[in-house]
């Protein structure tokens, strides 16, 4: 790997939109870590917030942070050394009850990058714990490894519709997650219909390139509520983070269905009028993050069962994070990457 330098360079927000860059040295990986040289990292809805608003959620932002958890970049040492890795963001406890049961998405003890006290990845080298780096096969870039993570997040939501052989689908919320799912909808869902629904036209042609039947704006529900052939989706994912999307996804929803709820919305607040979803009888279940999912990930991309690559509209470099920053949450490409190499 040649000579490592001294120093590095990082980004931190130390509040709405100040992001600064400084130098720093180089961190020295402990036992079980390996050390990995940055070159990529997807700007996630969860950053974008971060950026725009100075938190997410209940979380504020009260000391500089240094974002990023969609993350890969090449291993200098360790098992990997000279590999391109995606790095797993999030570092479980391991010995509670949820790690345990697998359920490691819901441990109380959780560190993940970028966030709290935790430094993400907007930084040239960064340590990580060995166990939660993986091996890209070859011919993967280091933006389709930093997909991997939001990949993951849209697989665990998926996994927990219960999807079944032909059923329709319907996707509120065309983002990259939300393209995402519509890809597994369209190559996974066994022959049923799907319809995305968005506000963005750029977003929507997207959509009908990735399988979607239709996709159709927001005040043009009727227009997908045509095409679902069972008086409504039997699933339908909302990836907004807003209640005009939650109600949209109720609205689109059969009788029985279940409607998984990934979006974030930006005052940690969501509303929806309850008659609806009593008399249809649904199923709302909410997304945390992801559980183990690299290895189907990977799997994913390698046989092109979901495109990746074609999601990533931006690539910026370092010196250009504010504006990778701004342009994400401009919302006028689909996702935005940073380079870090």
């Amino acid at each position: 790997m040649g000579e490592l330098p001294p120093t590095m360079r990082r980004g931190r927000l130390f509040a709405a939109r100040d992001l600064r860059l400084d130098e720093v040295p180089l961190p020295v990986p402990g036992p079980g870590e390996t050390l990995v040289r940055m070159t990529d990292m997807g700007l996630c809805g969860s950053d974008l917030h971060w950026f725009a608003d100075g938190g997410i959620g209940d979380a504020v932002l009260t000391d500089p942070l240094v974002p990023g958890h969609e993350l890969a970049g090449v291993a200098v040492d360790g098992p990997y050394a000279g590999r391109r890795v995606a790095l797993d963001p999030a570092i479980p406890c391991e010995e509670c009850e949820h790690c345990l049961e697998n359920d490691r998405n819901l441990c109380p003890a959780v560190r993940f990058s970028g966030h709290s006290s935790t430094e993400g990845g907007l930084v040239e080298y960064k340590t990580w714990p060995t166990r939660l780096i993986h091996p890209l096969p070859d011919g993967m870039t280091g933006a389709d490894g930093a997909m991997l993570e939001p990949l993951g997040v849209a697989l665990h939501a998926w996994d927990l519709a219960h999807g079944r052989l032909v059923q329709d689908v319907a996707v509120v919320g065309c983002g990259p997650i939300g393209l995402m799912l519509v890809q597994l909808a369209r190559r996974l869902g066994g022959g049923g219909r799907v319809v995305a629904v968005e506000p963005l036209a750029h977003r929507r042609e997207a959509a009908l390139r990735y399988g979607a039947d239709v996709a159709v704006a927001p005040d043009d529900l009727a227009a997908a509520e045509a095409v679902l052939t069972h008086g409504g989706a039997h699933t339908v994912f909302e990836v907004a983070g807003n209640d005009r999307a939650i109600a949209a996804s109720l609205a689109l929803a059969r009788p029985g269905a279940r409607v998984v709820l990934a979006g974030i919305p930006d005052d940690d607040r969501s509303s929806f009028g309850a008659g609806l979803a009593r008399r249809k009888g649904l199923t709302l279940v909410m997304v945390r993050r992801m559980k183990e999912m690299y290895d189907r990930t990977i799997r994913l991309v390698e046989s092109g069962t979901v495109d990746v690559r074609g999601l990533v509209s931006d690539r910026l470099p370092l010196a250009s994070a504010a504006e990778a920053f701004e342009r994400g949450v401009a919302r006028d490409g689909l996702k935005v990457v940073i380079g870090l190499d």
